[in-house]
């Protein structure tokens, strides 16, 4: 496979952060209204197994089906959330950053990134054990005695910074329906409206991954005899949800001429200063874990390269010659040929390096996959020198809405799904298997192993709603069927009177900065962003 060259440096353009500013806040400054993605990296590496908090699972990323003029994207972290794992449950780090990246240009490096950070309000001290003292219905309940909350700012390129929320409220673990009678409620107090259409969630969540981890066991038994059983059933996850104009995401600000995008999710934790007789968290920043494409750190990588990968930036990936190796040449089909005797396909796997490495386009040569669908390099305002090839997951916003979704995505001749972005449905597993063994690249499902792992949907409805993860489960994991669990019918958007307005002094701070931008959108850097408070 022939690879654009990489050439040295960035191309300039005018900072991302005032794009951010100006489309967050379009709507107030021009009076319009609002804006009416095996376990997937589940304690995939030695490292991060022993540090949950800051452990990236899973990420999605998707057109929204209800608001089709933006973008979301979940990130979820922290695996094998077990309901009941009182009395301290599952709390974000507060040493840590959790990032969700973009790349638009395709040069492998972030043009913007979304970050949090979230401080912790314990007021159990020396008086109780116990995470509520009683009844809860709001996040401001004096019952609720642990609580958290975040800052999200967005970086561009230059580093420079917009605050985009402060104090935002985390929901609470879900304790159960005796502590916490209507769980919705408070879910929907935690999701945050900026102006301009923007909506952030941060808290738990029902996992939205589903598949039979016995894989693990010689591929199924050996004799796909250990399939369906959903071992993700009845855990929650840590989700960081966010929705975005499409126009935000793209290069230039021009999701029509630039629909293609690269997404990827780290952690970061800070390092540790060690004294005699103390150690404390005040040490430089380190990335500890990273997901972009489900299952590469996962399946793809070998063991002695899964903590390096936890720690390699995009830019870095074409570095390293044992890891692209592994794609173009891939263990998987390999061992399916050992036990199950399906000839594995020919290598090198060009197939796969366009699905894990550039996106699927013709512009590598190769023309594999004979189809222009979410590669960077599709970009009309591209610089095609600048791309480099790297692992994240791609996703094409102007592939419309599938209006009946195949699980099996792109194989399944559904151009929405998995490879381009991943929606909660998409049944990763299914595709991935399909795809190491050539279905991509032939058009063709492999008949053999057509049933896969013969889990083919998650167990409980997802929302319909931002953030359309399901409501985290309060039931026992070992319980049979977990009967207490709560279950939710999808629901509608919340009401524009739900949005969070903004001080006076910080609006009008910001609208000035975001008006100057329009003046002189040229201009390298905006001086005063405004930030919005979850009150």
């Amino acid at each position: 496979m022939s690879t654009p060259h990489v050439l040295a440096g960035r191309r300039g353009q005018f900072a991302a952060t005032a794009l951010v500013a100006a489309t967050l806040l379009n709507g107030v400054l021009f009076g319009g209204g609002p804006f009416s993605a095996v376990a997937s990296s589940h304690r995939e590496a030695p490292l991060i197994a022993n540090d949950p908090a800051v452990d990236n699972t899973d990420l999605y990323a998707f057109v929204s089906p209800d608001h089709q003029d933006t973008v979301t994207i979940v990130a979820n972290f922290s695996p094998f959330q077990e309901p009941n794992g009182g009395p301290n449950f599952f709390p974000w780090a507060t040493d840590a950053q959790y990032d969700v990246n973009i790349d638009n240009d395709g040069d492998a490096r972030p043009d913007l990134t979304f970050r949090w950070t979230f401080e912790t309000d314990d007021r159990r001290k020396n008086k109780t054990f116990l995470y509520n003292d009683g009844q809860v219905t709001s996040l401001d309940d004096e019952n609720l005695l642990f609580r958290q909350k975040y800052k999200l700012e967005v970086i561009d390129m230059r580093n420079n910074k917009a605050k985009l929320v402060y104090n935002g409220k985390v929901a609470p673990s879900n304790t159960g329906a005796a502590s916490m009678p209507d769980y919705k409620a408070l879910r929907d107090q935690a999701i945050t409206h900026l102006q301009g259409g923007a909506k952030v969630y941060a808290g738990p969540a029902e996992d939205a991954f589903f598949a039979d981890l016995r894989v693990f066991d010689l591929l199924y038994g050996g004799n796909l005899s250990e399939v369906g059983q959903d071992t993700l059933r009845g855990y929650n996850v840590n989700t960081l949800a966010i929705q975005l104009p499409k126009q935000l995401l793209a290069l230039n600000g021009k999701a029509d001429k630039n629909p293609n995008i690269g997404i990827w999710s780290t952690t970061q934790r800070r390092s540790i200063k060690l004294e005699p007789g103390k150690q404390k968290a005040e040490g430089n920043f380190v990335q500890v874990s990273r997901l972009g494409n489900p299952l590469v750190n996962e399946v793809v990588a070998p063991a002695g390269l899964k903590d390096a990968f936890n720690g390699l930036e995009p830019k870095d990936d074409a570095n390293v010659k044992e890891l692209v190796d592994r794609v173009t040449d891939p263990e998987l089909p390999k061992l399916i040929e050992a036990i199950y005797k399906i000839p594995a396909p020919k290598g090198p796997r060009n197939d796969l390096s366009e699905i894990f490495l550039t996106g699927v386009t013709k512009k590598v040569g190769a023309e594999v996959l004979d189809v222009d669908l979410n590669s960077q390099l599709n970009n009309q305002d591209v610089d095609e020198k600048k791309f480099r090839a790297s692992e994240m997951l791609r996703l094409n916003m102007g592939v419309p809405v599938t209006a009946q979704p195949n699980r099996l995505g792109v194989i399944g001749g559904d151009l929405q799904g998995f490879p381009n972005g991943r929606r909660l449905g998409d049944d990763v597993i299914d595709i991935a298997v399909q795809a190491v063994e050539g279905a991509a690249a032939s058009g063709k499902i492999v008949d053999a192993l057509a049933t896969g792992d013969k889990v083919d949907q998650n167990d409980v409805a997802f929302e319909g709603a931002f953030p359309y993860v399901a409501l985290p489960r309060n039931g026992a994991v070992n319980a049979s069927g977990n009967a207490s669990d709560v279950q939710v019918a999808p629901v509608g958007i919340s009401s524009a009177l739900d949005k969070m307005a903004m001080p006076t002094a910080v609006a009008t701070a910001v609208l000035f900065g975001a008006g100057f931008w329009l003046w002189r959108k040229r201009q390298s850097q905006i001086r005063k962003y405004g930030s919005h408070s979850a009150q």
